[in-house]
């Protein structure tokens, strides 16, 4: 799994660099996000502008990584393609992330949660 990283104004922004999270994935993805994650600011920004699906279990990776990086880090998405929105509404997970509509709003705001 391919996933850029790059910190800004306290910020980690991690760019995932692949049109699928899915059950193909999971697990690199979950590895590569602790290895991005682990050791950089406490607010992460994932960018999902790239992604063109997810599955469940893309959708648990995400969660996944979300526990394993701990109270200390909190998660955000941003940039969601509209089939990847869709999946985080209906399954109610916009309720748990913060979801920015995109890069811009997500830098702008200080809001974690």
């Amino acid at each position: 799994m391919d996933l850029h990283s790059t910190v800004e104004n306290d910020t980690n922004i991690i760019t995932v660099n692949a049109k699928r999270i899915d059950a193909g994935v999971a697990i690199q993805f979950k590895d590569a996000m602790r290895a991005s994650a682990t050791d950089g600011p406490a607010r992460v920004i994932l960018d999902m502008s790239q992604v063109a699906f997810v599955d469940s279990s893309g959708l648990g990776a995400i969660v996944a990584a979300m526990k394993q990086l701990g109270g200390r880090h909190k998660i955000e998405l941003a940039a969601l393609t509209p089939d990847v929105d869709k999946v985080f509404r209906l399954t109610r997970m916009d309720s748990i992330f913060v979801i920015h509509s995109d890069m811009e709003q997500a830098t702008s705001s200080r809001r974690a949660g």
